[in-house]
């Protein structure tokens, strides 16, 4: 395996600021790290999913089955860190028109939380995230998919251990616990929920039934304020430990290296107002709270993109990372970046 080089923290925001060459070292990074087994797995099977192909080769019940397996994710994380248990089983099995079958959850325990603060936002959240997945559930009704295989542990070759190594937060060889601190439940909490708000922005203008329309734009809202809630937490406790921030900017960099070539993610560091209509901000440092572009408007993920970063692979393979088994769903193929 190959791991990126340790940095201190200047030397790390340097090489965020370097741009092309340091995603090209992250997919590096995940090729190496993923092995060629995976790649090979996939053979000619690599597809481009454009909004319009998506369009075309997925009805509305099988992009919502796809969001739900994002849920299932999200939902159990929150679930054990708050619990120290997952969701409970009759939320995870599939309906009678699905040929899906169960997958366990590897990992996942509760978080002793020390700030109670975080603990509340973790409890709410927790909360939402399960009555998400109770809703989209219903809503699927028969046609709902099992729970697929989800990996939440923290040895030295899980998903989290690995995305952190890539953003230098634990060193060559060392497991990464997201269970172990606030701390790392948050930076955890960050690498997932931006992804998932990036997947239904995507979503929203694919979604042709209006019923499932009004519901996605709801599931949309609720995971952006999710999101927001993480990266503020993350925001101000950086104004006493530096580290956080740094390395929530190393997320957001790996995250953007696995999901192709385009600038779309920002981490949570100051940023400096430029060109803006309210000229007499220009020059000023603001937070950096919205992952949004030059325009505003958050960025956006397709599918097979947002597989990239959740498979943790650069290339266009069928499964990997917090997904070890895939998806449970038509479309499970990352992008060719």
């Amino acid at each position: 395996m190959t791991d990126l080089p340790q940095d201190s923290g200047a030397q790390l925001h340097e090489r965020l600021e370097a741009g092309a060459e340091q995603r090209s070292e992250r997919r590096e990074f995940f090729r190496t790290a993923l092995g060629a087994g995976a790649i090979a797995a996939v053979g000619a099977a690599a597809v481009t999913l454009g909004s319009r192909a998506m369009a075309d080769s997925t009805s509305d019940t099988n992009l919502l089955n796809v969001l739900l397996n994002f849920e299932y994710l999200e939902a159990q994380f929150y679930a054990f860190a708050v619990t120290g248990a997952g969701l409970p089983s009759a939320q995870l099995t599939p309906g009678s028109a699905s040929t899906t079958t169960v997958g366990a959850v590897t990992g996942g325990k509760q978080v002793s939380f020390t700030d109670p603060l975080v603990a509340k936002y973790a409890r709410e959240i927790a909360n939402e995230k399960a009555a998400q997945v109770a809703f989209l559930r219903t809503t699927l009704g028969t046609a709902v998919v099992a729970q697929p295989a989800i990996d939440l542990g923290s040895t030295a070759t899980s998903a989290f251990s690995l995305a952190m190594r890539a953003a230098n937060i634990v060193a060559s060889g060392v497991a990464f616990d997201p269970f172990a601190s606030d701390e790392n439940f948050l930076l955890s909490a960050f690498f997932l929920e931006d992804v998932v708000v990036t997947a239904y922005k995507a979503a929203a203008q694919l979604i042709s039934t209006p019923a499932y329309r009004d519901a996605g734009a709801g599931l949309l809202a609720a995971h952006a304020h999710h999101a927001a809630l993480i990266r503020t937490v993350l925001y101000t406790k950086g104004a006493t430990t530096a580290t956080l921030r740094t390395q929530a900017d190393a997320i957001s960099s790996v995250r953007d290296s696995l999901d192709g070539t385009t600038k779309d993610d920002v981490g949570i560091s100051p940023a400096v107002i430029a060109n803006s209509q309210l000229a007499a901000l220009n020059g000023l440092t603001a937070s950096n709270i919205v992952p949004a572009g030059t325009d505003g408007i958050a960025y956006g993920r397709l599918v097979a993109n947002v597989l990239n970063i959740f498979y943790l692979n650069s290339l266009a393979v069928t499964k990997g990372g917090f997904y070890p088994n895939g998806l449970n769903a038509t479309v499970v193929t990352s992008a060719a970046n």
